[in-house]
């Protein structure tokens, strides 16, 4: 028995690659700052994700929400366009 075909989100990538270089993260910090707990990220995951490869678990696309002030639906919604998001002002201290 396959997997049944399910849509998938357009503009997913474009926005977690966007989330990463607007907090001027590599993948490698970034992976630090979403610290997903029983969840192995690497920076291959990362690369996956904004290229639309693979798309993110659910606990992934909490973490990023969160880090960015964003609903996960403000992600995973292709009615959200890019310039529609309103992240929260935030900067990095490594």
């Amino acid at each position: 028995m396959g997997r049944a075909h399910r849509s998938r989100p357009n503009l997913l990538a474009e926005k977690l690659r966007f989330l990463r270089k607007h907090f001027g993260l590599t993948q490698s910090a970034l992976i630090k700052r979403l610290a997903v707990k029983g969840e192995p990220l690497y920076p291959s995951s990362i690369s996956l994700f904004e290229q639309g490869g693979r798309e993110p678990s659910l606990l992934v696309l909490l973490a990023y929400s969160k880090l960015a002030g964003v609903t996960i639906n403000d992600l995973v919604d292709d009615k959200v366009r890019l310039t529609d998001l309103r992240v929260k002002p935030w900067r990095v201290k490594d």
